[in-house]
C-alpha cells in the first residue's frame, strides 16, 4: 500500500508564520500534523518534507503549506509535484471563494511550471491533470462546472489507484466541495464518509480523515456518526486552531454546548497567539452562538468586548466579515432586544451582498416585533434587491438564503399590522425552504431557524399546540436551541393551563 511507513510528522515553528498567518483562509502550522505519507518520485531527501506539507494542507494550513511545498521545489526543482503542491494550496475547495481571482493566475503559473518537468508515475500525472481542470477555462467555464469536472477526473485516479490512501483522501474532499446544499439526502456526504470510515480505522493518525469526516456528517442526518471524528482530530493536531474549532461543528449540531465552548475556547485563543485573524472569528462567532444556546449571555458579551479589541477586521473578506457580523446580531436578536435590533447599522460598502443582508434583517426584525411595522418596508425592499442581485450574479444559494430573511421580516411585518393569516403564510414558506437547504460550513446556522420563529408567531397568536409542534421539528433539526426548548415549554405551560381551567 503506498501508505508505506506513515511517517509521523511534527511541524516545527519556523521563521515569517506570523507574517503568512494573517492570509483569510490560512489556518496557522501546528505543532503537531499526525501521520501522513504521500509518496513522489523526487529526491528521497524532500520526502519527509512533502509529507509534512500534505498534512498542512489537510489541516487548511494553507501559507504554511505553500511554503512548505516552495521548500521542497528549492530542494529539489525537478521535483513537479512540489508545484501540484502550491496550486493546490489556492484551491479552498469548502471556502467562500473556493479560489480567489487573484490566485488564478498563480496556481495556472504552478501547474505549467509541474508540465513542463514532467512528472514520472502516472499516478502523479493524474494528480496533475485533476487539478488543471479546477484552473482551466476560468474566463469561460463556471467555477462549477470546473469543480465537477475535478471531481470526475479524482474519481476516476481514485478508481485507478484504489490502495492509495492520499488519492481516496483528496477524492472524498472533492465529493464534499460539490454536496448540494439542497440534497438533503447527503448523498455526496454518504459517498465521502463511504470512503473515509475504513481509512480512518486503519490510519486514526492521519489529520485530513477525521477532518474531513467531520465535513461529510455537518448535517442533523448524519451528525451522531461524526462525534468519534470529532473526539479525536483535535488530539491529532493539538496546536493547529482548525483542527480544535472542527469538533464544534458536530457539537453544535447535536446541542452539546460545553463541549462546543471547550473546543471554540482553545482555537480562538490558538488562533490569537498565530495572528489568523480569520480563524480565530471563526472560532468566536461558534463560541458566542454556544454561549447563547447556554444561557450564559454574560460569557457572549465578553467575547464581543474581544470582538472590538480587534484593528483592521477586512469585512470585505466573507471569513472576516460574517463573523464580525453576526456574533453582535445573534448577542441582539437571540435575546429578544427588538429596540436595540431595531438600530442596528448597516454594513460597511465593502461587505458582500450576503453579509449585508444580515443587519438589514436584523433591523427589519427588530423594527416589526418591536411594533413599528409601518417602518420596515425599506428594509424589505432592500433585501428583495440584494436577492436580485445575487440570483443573478449566479449565488443561487446565498439569494435564497436573503429570500429567506425578506420573508421573516415580511412575515412580523404582517403580524404587526393585525395580518395574522398572511403572517402564517410568509413564515411557513421562509420555513419549509431553510429546511429544504444546507448551511455551509462557514456559519453554525441561521441565526433564528425560520421554524422556531415560526413557533413564536404560532405562540404569539394563541395557538400553542400548534407552536409546539413547530418547535418540535425546530429541535429536531437543531437540538437544545435556547429558544425552541424556551417555546416548547411556554406551550406545555399554556396546554396545562388551558386543561386545569
Amino acid at each position: 500500500m503506498l501508505f508505506g511507513s506513515r511517517l509521523l510528522v511534527t511541524i516545527a515553528v519556523f521563521a515569517g508564520l506570523h507574517a503568512v498567518a494573517q492570509e483569510t483562509h490560512n489556518h496557522p502550522a501546528p505543532e503537531k500534523l499526525g501521520r501522513v505519507s504521500f509518496p513522489v518520485s523526487c529526491k528521497t531527501t524532500v520526502q519527509a518534507e512533502f509529507n509534512r506539507a500534505v498534512a498542512l494542507l489537510h489541516s487548511f494550513a494553507y501559507s504554511a503549506a505553500r511554503e512548505a511545498f516552495q521548500e521542497v521545489a528549492q530542494q529539489d526543482p525537478q521535483c513537479a509535484m512540489a508545484h501540484w503542491g502550491v496550486a493546490m494550496t489556492y484551491y479552498h475547495q469548502l471556502w467562500e471563494p473556493p479560489i480567489a481571482p487573484d490566485a488564478i493566475s498563480n496556481g495556472k503559473e504552478q501547474l505549467e511550471t509541474a508540465e513542463h518537468l514532467k512528472a514520472d508515475t502516472e499516478r502523479e500525472r493524474g494528480f496533475l491533470r485533476a487539478l488543471n481542470v479546477a484552473y482551466l477555462d476560468t474566463e469561460e467555464k463556471p467555477y462549477s462546472r470546473r469543480a465537477l469536472e475535478y471531481e470526475q477526473a479524482m474519481a476516476s485516479l481514485a478508481a485507478q489507484f484504489k490502495s492509495d490512501v492520499e488519492v481516496q483522501v483528496f477524492y472524498a474532499l472533492a465529493l464534499l466541495a460539490n454536496a448540494p446544499p439542497a440534497d438533503t439526502n447527503h448523498v455526496r456526504q454518504k459517498k465521502a464518509a463511504d470512503i473515509l470510515e475504513p481509512l480512518f480505522a486503519a490510519y486514526p493518525d492521519h489529520p485530513g480523515i477525521p477532518h474531513y469526516l467531520i465535513h461529510a456528517y455537518d448535517n442533523a442526518e448524519l451528525a451522531q456518526r461524526g462525534l468519534p471524528a470529532a473526539r479525536v482530530y483535535a488530539s491529532i493536531a493539538p496546536s493547529a486552531p482548525h483542527a480544535l474549532h472542527m469538533p464544534s461543528h458536530i457539537f453544535t449540531r447535536l446541542g452539546l454546548w460545553d463541549d462546543s465552548i471547550n473546543s471554540n475556547l482553545a482555537a480562538s485563543d490558538a488562533a490569537r497567539k498565530a495572528g489568523d485573524t480569520g480563524e480565530q472569528l471563526h472560532a468566536m462567532d461558534y463560541l458566542v452562538y454556544a454561549y447563547l444556546q447556554s444561557g450564559r449571555d454574560a460569557d457572549a458579551a465578553n467575547v464581543l468586548r474581544q470582538l472590538k479589541t480587534i484593528p483592521n477586521l477586512d469585512v470585505a473578506g466573507f471569513k472576516v466579515g460574517y463573523a464580525a457580523t453576526a456574533m453582535p446580531i445573534r448577542y441582539i436578536v437571540e435575546r429578544g432586544q427588538w429596540a436595540e435590533a431595531a438600530a442596528i447599522s448597516p454594513s460597511p460598502a465593502s461587505a458582500p451582498l450576503q453579509i449585508a443582508a444580515i443587519p438589514i434583517w436584523a433591523r427589519g426584525l427588530g423594527l416589526a416585533r418591536s411594533r413599528h411595522a409601518a417602518d420596515t418596508p425599506d428594509a424589505i425592499q432592500s433585501l428583495q434587491e440584494m436577492q436580485e442581485r445575487l440570483r443573478t450574479s449566479g449565488n443561487d444559494y446565498w439569494a435564497t438564503q436573503v429570500g429567506i430573511m425578506k420573508r421573516e421580516v415580511m412575515a412580523w411585518s404582517s403580524q404587526a399590522q393585525g395580518k395574522q393569516q398572511d403572517a402564517l403564510v410568509v413564515m411557513r414558506e421562509a420555513a419549509d425552504e431553510e429546511d429544504s437547504v444546507e448551511k455551509l460550513p462557514v456559519t453554525p446556522g441561521p441565526i433564528i431557524p425560520a421554524r422556531e420563529q415560526l413557533g413564536d408567531l404560532l405562540l404569539e397568536q394563541g395557538h400553542p399546540e400548534q407552536a409546539a409542534k413547530e418547535f418540535r421539528t425546530a429541535l429536531a433539526s437543531a437540538p437544545g436551541r435556547r429558544g425552541a426548548l424556551k417555546g416548547a415549554s411556554e406551550c406545555a405551560s399554556r396546554l396545562s393551563a388551558r386543561k386545569t381551567n
